[in-house]
């Protein structure tokens, strides 16, 4: 299959909104028009270091998407990336999608100057994982997070 991963457009609207929908469901989140609107709208703003990648097909139909964005690495003095989202459509897994999208997150990396990317999973995510394993090294680092509602 021919994969075609680039930076998301404001026509990448409507496959977008389909995959990130479909992640939300993966995660048993809730998905609202408002979250929806806010997160593109973070997408589309280039003072916002937060971007998003789409591949698709040579039909351009919506494959798979990330999210990442620029940040601060105190302790390097310097900026980095961090992957927030990363969902590959059920019927596509296994097919190149997800290195796809990696080696255009490693060309952005670059062009940024940013000295890593790190991002987190759940720790049953088994499938993805096993891919992560392939194209990146795991961290020492535990997660941790303090919720206020």
């Amino acid at each position: 299959m021919n994969i075609i991963v680039s930076d998301l457009q404001a026509d990448d609207r409507a496959s977008w909104e389909s995959l990130f929908t479909l992640y939300a469901q993966f995660y048993q989140m809730p998905m609202t028009p408002e979250v929806l609107s806010v997160v593109w709208s973070w997408i589309l703003d280039d003072q916002n270091r937060f971007f998003g990648k789409i591949a698709k097909n040579t039909q351009g139909k919506g494959l798979g998407i990330m999210h990442f964005r620029e940040m601060p690495s105190p302790l390097r003095g310097c900026l980095v990336g961090f992957v927030d989202d990363i969902y590959v459509k059920a019927e596509y897994r296994g097919q190149g999608v997800i290195n796809s999208i990696f080696d255009s997150l490693s060309l952005t990396a670059i062009e940024n100057g940013w000295s890593f990317v790190r991002w987190i999973t759940a720790e049953n995510n088994y499938r993805a994982r096993a891919v992560y394993d392939n194209v990146s090294s795991r961290s020492q680092w535990l997660t941790y997070q303090m919720n206020f509602n």
